[in-house]
Order: C-alpha cells, then structure tokens, then sequence
C-alpha cells in the first residue's frame, strides 16, 4: 500500500518502506518504476526476515557502518539491504527470479 505524506519522510529521502507500507514523500513519485522497484526489493527483504529482525538488523548495520565510515549517506549506501536494492533497482523483473535471503550476496 502506497502512502503520501511529506511528514513521514525523513528528511533528505524521498521514501520509505516500512511493511506493509511504502510512504512516499510526493503524489508524483508513485510514477517512478524504478523508485517503487526498489521500495518492492525492501518489503521483500522484510517479509523474508519477519519485518522486526529486519528493522534491528538494518538498524545494527547502519550504526556499524557509521561507525566505519564516518559518514552518513555512505553509512547508508552501503548496507546491504540498500546495496541489494540500489543495484537492483533498475532491473524491473528482479523480484520475479530473485533467490530467497539474496540480500546476503550483498553483506560484506
């Protein structure tokens, strides 16, 4: 379900995905394939690990990754759930072959 609301955005992103939700911070950002491809990829890896294990693992990894580099948007590029999605993204049949846990290939 596609929500719009510029409230729930952080700031400096143009959406989340938050299961069974994938906000969107404008109307005209629902015609964007490759953003809402890339918001699919995340409520895929967030069924696969029961959304809550997801959240913390993200969580845990964007801390440690901060940590490491020292920089916010790098910290956040380069967690594997991003990494996954934004390599992914424009690849709009990804999701129909993409192997279970395949975020893993992406965790270094």
């Amino acid at each position: 379900m596609i929500i719009i609301s510029k409230y729930l955005v952080p700031r400096g992103y143009i959406g989340i995905t938050i299961f069974p939700f994938m906000i969107l911070k404008s109307k005209v950002l629902k015609g964007r394939s490759v953003l809402i491809n890339h918001e699919r990829i995340h409520l895929r890896q967030q069924i696969e690990l029961l959304i809550i294990p997801f959240l913390l693992i993200y969580i845990l990894e964007f801390l440690i990754r901060l940590v490491k580099y020292r920089n916010w948007n790098l910290a956040y590029r380069n967690i594997s759930f991003e990494r996954e999605a934004y390599i992914n993204e424009k690849d709009l049949d990804y999701l129909k072959s993409r192997p279970f846990f395949n975020f893993l290939n992406y965790f270094n």
